[in-house]
């Protein structure tokens, strides 16, 4: 099969899409027949090596953790999928920028809707289930307020539009980062309030909005000690969320909250496919590539500000 392979630790632009062994579904695996993938930030730290102490990878590599497609085979031991039931999953660290890739049944696979297209649905897993990790992790409360920094990119999308479904039900109330282009999108998607990031501090302007603070802080940004800075927006025994790691102690009363990867739960991922397929939930595709551009992807995903997600057609 032919798949986007990176051979060892390299920059972005020593990737390419060239043959590769087919993979075999083991026990409790299924093989998907690969319609489309979409990429993550993760991605990029995995091909160069920048995150290869947390995340180590064998080389060759195929990358990408995102995947849509049809059950091309099951494993021994699979139930309630066969062959050509169309899926949307969550691959793990590699993978899915390819003809062919294994999923496992569980959390990380589900069917697709008939509603949903393959394009949309490889955009989902990854940042999907990472937002609902994210806002499950913090106990989002009635009334509460919300500010999601990085709420442009893949888990922002989702993040804002959850915390605004928290917040029809709740009386949340749910503050974004911006640029002026994209100001009017955000509240499309259900941010009461932006902040637009070019022209002022994130934490000044928020403050001015909501002047004792926000009750929750989701930074989809900052790592390590720079997010003691963005607790600054979060009021007196507030929380932040972030994906990524942090201190344990924010100089302040705000409780860190890092989840670290997601441990998504059982139907987490069916809902979300669900939610995008009847038009609850929004999937953003700011790019599209077609297979045989796929390491142009990569690295235009790497230097350009696309909202929301980077899909390849693949079949």
């Amino acid at each position: 099969m032919k798949a986007l392979v990176a051979a060892d630790y390299v920059p972005l632009d020593r990737i390419a899409v060239t043959d590769h062994a087919t993979p075999t579904p083991g026990p409790g695996q299924v093989l998907i027949k690969v319609e489309a993938a979409a990429l993550n930030p993760l991605d990029l730290a995995l091909i160069t090596g920048a995150a290869k102490d947390l995340y180590p990878v064998e080389h060759p590599m195929v990358l990408g953790m995102d995947v849509a497609g049809t059950v091309a085979e099951v494993g021994e031991g699979v139930s309630g999928y066969a062959p050509g039931d169309p899926v949307l999953a969550f691959t793990g660290q590699a993978g899915a920028v390819a003809q062919y890739t294994v999923a496992s049944p569980g959390t990380r696979l589900a069917k697709r809707p008939e509603d949903l297209d393959s394009a949309h649905a490889a955009g989902i897993p990854e940042s999907g289930l990472t937002a609902v990790c994210l806002l499950r992790a913090v106990h989002l409360a009635a009334g509460e307020s919300v500010l999601v920094v990085g709420a442009t990119g893949g888990i922002g999308l989702y993040a804002v539009q959850l915390a605004h479904a928290h917040a029809h039900a709740l009386g949340a109330r749910v503050i974004a980062t911006s640029t002026a282009e994209d100001e009017e999108y955000l509240r499309g998607l259900g941010a009461a309030e932006t902040v637009d990031y070019k022209r002022a501090d994130v934490v000044e302007e928020t403050l001015r909005l909501a002047p004792d603070g926000v009750d929750v802080v989701v930074d989809l940004i900052n790592s390590g000690e720079r997010l003691a800075s963005t607790a600054r927006a979060a009021r007196s025994g507030g929380r932040l969320v972030s994906p990524l790691f942090g201190p344990g102690d924010l100089g302040r009363d705000v409780s860190p909250v890092c989840i670290g990867p997601f441990q998504a739960e059982p139907g987490d991922l069916e809902d979300l496919a669900a939610r995008a397929a009847d038009g609850r939930l929004q999937v953003e595709i700011g790019a599209r590539y077609e297979f045989e551009d796929a390491a142009q992807a990569v690295l235009d995903f790497a230097q350009k500000h696309i909202r929301g997600k980077v899909v390849i057609a693949v079949s």
